[in-house]
């Protein structure tokens, strides 16, 4: 089968086209292995009652499942667990699930997956994630961790080229590195398949919102040691914000070759183009502290307005079979973005006088990241156990380029200014880290995890002043995971993870790392041979060390801190995900969590008081699939309900008082309608927020500047797709 070309290819940098081309031509002169082809897998059936449940057994891979959860992932450890033996609360968005709820970029899985929490409060372009109460600073790809920094150049990855995302929430410090102890996001790509198939989709929706869309994957050569794969996606859609428009460009190719019986080598590279005009500014609220309830189509920004991001990735990776079933398997990803931003916010800054934030920056951002490890079991005391030992480096290096003005008060209806080039910075992070994980199997039903890091951090602020590092971090990982009977185990788990601190004390170097400390205890069970997987687990988080500034004299620097602060996150967490009989899939979950302040030596007042009012404390998430059988067997329907408690924020006022402006909780309803019209073509409606429902997705927490932002209305999306 041919391969398109697309035309914005040749714009690419040439060192990333050449990996390109090379990944495309490479000779089919490959031996031949049918181990590393998926093989069909085996049906099992389950009788329950009057129910008959026929499962497949799966795999890690969602893509043609139809199921909303996977048999294995190794997110979490680096071992490849089912969801049960995870002793820690996991996610997996499949598939399927993205295309029942036409998810088309990373913010529609956290926005439907429990525990995290999608939040515009720095604009409604500039989203950040949160799970647990703590902000997400680290986005994966196939295992391999990089950073994300929503509020400046954070890309939505598109998710066409995605198979799952794998979700664990806590501290995930043994497969990350640095982090906050909220959640590890890991999105796992799309690989070739074994038979040949095209899919073509193409999608209308509100608001001129259309989509296309071509999947193709085919055996490159007889023997079908060769295989490929392209994704291409094109969106363009305006907004029920008047004026707003926005596209999103996808390329994705990646080659899978059988080298040997037991080498398999991958190659791949993507282009993703994002563009819109509005990301930063949201609403105002008034001086009184009120929602001013404009409405939803109220744009506060500017025509001239504009957010350019184009990201180039290429990505490795090598599979090697040993003896005595060990593996070696070498991960490499490196990735060049390139971002202009020009954009304003409404502001009152100066007298509370309305004028503008205006603001323009470019960024040239690249991340570079290699993880190899081998892994396996070995014998002791007369029982099997498994091994993992791996190391891995990532580098970050940003250059933000500055422009002027940068003017808070700017004419409210005065024009784009004349941003003019003013200078260049940099900076350089680099991470190296070694790691060892284990499972003893100390008696039947009885497994112990046990896992080490150590990192070493290193902080290059290559134009001043602020240089850090950390040598030698520890991080640990323990699970104890018992078998109740043949569907339930118990576990028990501790895990961290460390954030760097730029902050110096009063010996003039940095405070040491903030540590993030996730203690868990819960229930897991697995039915119908792992079609179905719920657990319930109780957590707390504490957040020690964050710094908090000391006066004391003869200060080496302009202030001193201490490491002192301390916060605390727990609650409970509930989910039941995958398949209730054969033809009804359900993913969904309630999540509490409580987060206070235990120290705070600056402002004792916030001592037990809540650490982020505008987060809301309850989260509950739900979506279901059913697939009728006999006269209405090409019907399926569906819906998704997510409910949240109250956002507020204390916003002070200029006389000296304040205004508790609040969000109270909500509740939105999705619909979906499926109908196979023939054996390759199927249509599907998604109508969303169906009653339509007015909130604010995010709100304000000062008079200077607006986050009021609203949730989208009521929309429809028609998507047709054609297989072959």
């Amino acid at each position: 089968m041919s391969r398109p070309t697309p035309p914005h290819c040749s714009g690419l940098p040439r060192n990333l086209l050449a990996m390109a081309i090379c990944m495309a031509t490479l000779t089919p002169a490959l031996a031949d292995d049918s181990s590393a082809t998926p093989q069909p897998a085996k049906a099992a059936t389950l009788e329950l009652g009057a129910t008959e449940i026929v499962n497949t057994q799966l795999g890690s891979t969602t893509e043609g499942t139809q199921s909303y959860t996977t048999g294995a992932m190794s997110t979490a450890t680096k071992l490849p667990l089912t969801l049960r033996e995870t002793p820690q609360a996991v996610t997996v968005i499949t598939r399927q699930r993205m295309d029942d709820q036409a998810m088309t970029s990373i913010n529609d899985v956290v926005k439907a997956t429990p525990g995290l929490f999608l939040d515009f409060s720095s604009g409604p372009g500039r989203q950040t994630y949160s799970a647990r109460g703590f902000d997400i600073d680290n986005l994966m790809y196939d295992g391999i961790p990089s950073g994300y920094q929503g509020w400046t150049v954070g890309a939505q990855p598109n998710l066409a080229m995605f198979d799952r995302v794998e979700v664990v929430r806590g501290a995930t410090g043994l497969v990350t590195g640095a982090g906050n102890p909220s959640a590890a996001i890991n999105l796992v790509r799309k690989r070739p398949l074994a038979e040949q198939k095209v899919t073509l989709t193409g999608a209308a929706g509100s608001w001129d919102d259309y989509r296309g869309e071509v999947d193709a994957s085919s055996p490159l050569n007889d023997s079908g040691t060769l295989r490929g794969r392209v994704v291409t996606s094109y969106r363009d859609s305006n907004s029920f914000v008047d004026g707003v428009d926005e596209t999103h460009g996808l390329f994705y190719a990646i080659t899978e070759a059988d080298l040997s019986d037991d080498t398999t080598l991958t190659l791949g590279f993507s282009n993703q183009k994002d563009k819109t005009n509005y990301f930063w500014g949201a609403s105002m609220i008034g001086l009184d502290g009120h929602h001013l309830n404009l409405p939803r189509s109220y744009n506060p920004g500017t025509p001239w307005e504009n957010k350019d991001q184009e990201i180039n990735t290429v990505f490795a990776e090598i599979r090697q079979r040993l003896a005595n079933d060990w593996k070696l398997q070498v991960n490499a990803n490196y990735s060049e973005q390139n971002a202009l931003f020009s954009g304003s916010y409404q502001s009152r800054w100066v007298n509370n006088t309305l004028a503008r934030t205006v603001y323009q920056s470019a960024h040239d951002e690249n991340q570079a990241g290699v993880d190899a490890f081998v892994s396996g079991p070995f014998e002791a005391l007369g029982r099997t156990h498994e091994l993992v030992v791996g190391a891995s480096k990532r580098i970050y290096d940003m250059t933000t380029h500055n422009y002027a003005p940068y003017d808070p008060n700017w004419p409210i209806d005065a024009g784009k200014p004349n941003f003019t080039h003013t200078g260049n910075s940099r900076e350089v992070t680099t991470q190296d880290g070694v790691y060892l994980t284990t499972r003893l199997s100390l008696a039947d039903p009885l497994k112990l995890i046990l896992g080490g890091r150590l990192d070493w951090y290193d902080y290059d602020n290559r134009d001043g002043d602020g240089d850090y590092k950390v040598t030698r971090n520890v991080t640990r990982y323990a699970g104890l995971i018992y078998d109740l009977d043949e569907h339930h185990s118990v576990y028990v788990s501790y895990s961290d993870i460390f954030t760097p601190q730029s902050s110096k004390g009063t010996s003039g170097t940095p405070v040491k790392p903030i540590v993030g400390k996730n203690y868990e205890v819960g229930i897991k069970g697995e039915y119908f041979e792992g079609a179905l997987n719920a657990s319930l687990a109780l957590f707390r988080i504490d957040q020690e060390n964050r710094a908090v500034q000391v006066f004391v004299p003869n200060c080496p620097q302009t202030e001193c801190y201490e490491a002192s602060g301390e916060i605390r996150s727990q609650g409970i967490d509930f989910e039941l995900q995958g398949a209730l009989t054969e033809n009804w899939q359900v993913g969904g979950g309630y999540t509490y969590a409580r987060v206070h302040t235990l120290k705070d030596a600056a402002n004792p007042q916030n001592v037990n008081q809540r650490f982020d009012t505008d987060t809301p404390e309850h989260l509950f998430k739900l979506t279901t699939t059913y697939r009728f059988q006999g006269p209405l067997e090409k019907l399926r329907v569906g819906g998704n309900v997510s409910w949240q408690s109250r956002l507020y924020n204390d916003v002070a006022l200029a006389n000296g008082g304040s205004y508790r402006l609040e969000q109270g909780g909500y509740a939105v309803t999705d619909l979906m309608a499926g109908y196979r019209l023939t054996r390759n073509l199927d249509l599907q409606l998604n109508a969303n927020n169906v009653f339509d429902r007015k909130y604010y997705s995010s709100i304000s927490n000062s008079t200077s500047y607006g986050s009021d932002t609203y949730g989208t209305p009521r929309n429809m999306m028609l998507t047709a797709k054609y297989s072959f």
